[in-house]
């Protein structure tokens, strides 16, 4: 049995940037930067880099990434699909660039851009979370690693009793894993 589980790791929903579905782009990235300034660098060493979404029962529905907030500074990206299946399904980088004119994708001067995206609610945009995104707080910390690893996760909500409670980073993992191998030696 691991003597570190999920809980040990997890950063606390209390600690980390939500907001509505209804709040716009600008009020979520405003949460984020205040979820940012408000952290406990002597916990935690790296910064928030998603916001959590939740819906008028207070109950988490939703993240969104950095990905999906760049996403959002153009709306024809959500109408092209699944952008991730497209480019691992072998175009060329030629062929992918050639998109950006082809259909006129980020064509407006970037504060214009940034002008209209900062005012989207974020339901619009929002990633709804899969069932392999949650981990039990009392999982172990082999268990969390298996779902980030099988998922390409960067994150994985964590739960108590069906209620999301907090929220465990890649990042924090692969600082166990490196702090872990730094004390065995070699």
């Amino acid at each position: 049995m691991d003597p570190i589980n999920v809980k040990n790791l997890m950063v606390p929903l209390d600690e980390y940037a939500t907001v509505s579905q209804e709040a716009t782009l600008y009020e979520a990235v405003l949460a984020l930067e205040k979820a940012q300034e408000e952290l406990d660098r002597t916990q935690y060493l790296y910064l928030h880099r998603a916001i959590l979404t939740y819906d008028e029962n207070n109950k988490i529905v939703g993240k969104i990434s950095q990905l999906d907030i760049l996403m959002a500074l153009e709306p024809k990206y959500k109408e092209m699909g699944n952008l991730k299946d497209l480019s691992r399904a072998g175009f060329s980088p030629n062929f992918l660039e050639s998109m950006l004119d082809q259909y006129s994708l980020l064509s407006d001067s970037f504060v214009n851009i940034c002008q209209k995206a900062a005012n989207l609610k974020v339901k619009a945009f929002m990633y709804t979370p899969g069932e392999s995104e949650y981990v039990n707080e009392n999982a172990s910390l082999t268990e969390a690693i298996h779902k980030l690893v099988m998922g390409h996760h960067q994150s994985l909500l964590v739960t108590r009793d069906k209620e999301i409670v907090g929220v465990l980073r890649l990042t924090d993992v692969f600082k166990e894993v490196f702090q872990t191998m730094k004390s065995c030696g070699l």
